[in-house]
């Protein structure tokens, strides 16, 4: 179920608008035209299903920010919008801890709030690692975070930063200052580098406003970005989601260029990374598998090459969720490669053989069109060779299962324990 957005504005234009963006996010839009709708509304609703509200400063039966209190007084993050910003009023919208406000003056704003709703849903599997010593300081960044559903770890030394960083592999972003206890913030900073580049955990360091050195050091040091204190709400914002999006992009790029276009699994060359990289830690035993769809060319002649896509789509879904433990890939066409680090023969052969029954029962349907898929399977945990020797085997094993009346998996000889 996807996770609902509370507005409240009494503009009906504003609330299309508004509702069209929080859909467009994957998110489900629940309107209200005034603080008494919104409570009714709320009252009959479970809070958790909410993940934060979009609120207008205004509203007759609200005209100096109540709905915001009642929004804020029920755990809901709010967003503020408003027709108009004065000093008093925006001083009033920061200071009641909200997530941001949003000017309603030109479509980039509106743009703006659809980043905004993104981001929360995002913020939710993100870690961001706060060290520092001061108390003061620590909380107020903690509670900025946790305002935009960020997972909040602190530290108050720089020990206790990287034991963090170690226990917590979904930490993204590290805000470190630079006095600690037991090291600096530079020095922490280096050895964050030693383990994750800038394009995996991005850094931001603290640094008084005057002290300009301290800010280059960090820069030259490896850091991502810096804060200079004292610093504001927005522009400490603005600088969170700039390195949080700077990761994600990277990582999107990554993956554009690791996986297969159609099915989302690893590709050929991303697949030897993987397992050289699995390999180097000396696993005790390991199989390969090489898996292919038996009569794929009678699907694509039979009902055309989008149901073949579909097809492929389908089963890849299904390598991914069997083989998540391990080393999938597609290998191109309609073969598949399973890469299988500490795995034994025997084990490897009925988890095989279980995927291919599994496969068989699925029906498969699109436009209409109702059929059943069937695999040949080539398994080995033979090393000589390394993978491309494991491989070759493998691949003489597909073809053996293919001459032998397909849908079956073929393998080494089980060796009697």
């Amino acid at each position: 179920m996807r996770p609902k957005v509370l507005i409240i504005d009494d503009n009906e234009h504003s609330l299309d608008v508004i509702a069209s963006l929080i859909l467009k996010a994957q998110l489900t839009p629940v309107r209200a035209t005034s603080l008494t709708a919104a409570q009714h509304v709320f009252s009959r609703s479970a809070p958790e299903d909410f993940l934060c509200a979009v609120v207008d400063y205004r509203l007759p039966d609200a005209p100096i920010g109540q709905a915001i209190d009642f929004t804020l007084a029920s755990f809901l993050p709010t967003i503020v919008t408003t027709a108009s910003l004065d000093a008093d009023t925006r001083a009033g919208i920061l200071n009641k801890n909200v997530i941001d406000y949003i000017l309603k003056e030109n479509e980039q704003v509106y743009e703006y709030l659809s980043v905004l709703l993104s981001r929360l849903h995002k913020n939710k599997s993100l870690g961001v690692l706060v060290v520092d010593n001061a108390r003061v300081s620590r909380n107020r960044i903690t509670s900025l975070l946790r305002r935009h559903n960020f997972m909040t770890y602190e530290a108050m030394t720089g020990q206790q930063g990287l034991e963090s960083l170690t226990r917590y592999n979904h930490i993204k972003l590290v805000i470190v200052a630079n006095d600690l206890p037991d090291s600096s913030g530079i020095k922490i900073l280096s050895e964050i580098r030693q383990r994750a580049k800038k394009e995996d955990i991005a850094v931001i360091g603290l640094a008084d406003s005057g002290d300009t050195g301290l800010s280059a050091r960090f820069i030259k040091s490896g850091a991502n970005d810096y804060l200079a204190q004292p610093y504001g709400q927005e522009e400490f914002l603005c600088r969170i989601m700039q390195n949080i999006e700077y990761i994600e992009n990277i990582e999107l790029i990554r993956r554009a260029a690791n996986s297969d276009f159609l099915t989302g699994l690893p590709n050929r060359r991303h697949f030897f990374e993987r397992v050289a990289a699995a390999t180097q830690l000396a696993p005790i035993c390991q199989c390969l598998a090489l898996i292919d769809i038996d009569h794929f060319k009678k699907i694509n002649d039979t009902y055309g090459h989008d149901c073949g896509d579909y097809t492929l789509r389908e089963i890849a879904k299904l390598v991914s969720s069997t083989f998540s433990q391990h080393i999938p890939a597609r290998f191109g066409g309609e073969e598949f490669c399973v890469f299988m680090p500490n795995i034994g023969l025997q084990t490897a052969v009925k988890i095989f053989d279980d995927f291919r029954q599994a496969l068989a029962d699925i029906e498969f349907k699109f436009e209409g069109k109702v059929f059943h898929c069937a695999v040949s399977i080539g398994v080995t945990a033979l090393e000589h060779g390394g993978v491309n020797g494991m491989l070759r085997k493998a691949d003489e094993y597909l073809y053996q299962a293919k001459n032998t009346g397909r849908n079956r998996v073929e393998h080494d000889p089980i060796r009697a324990s």
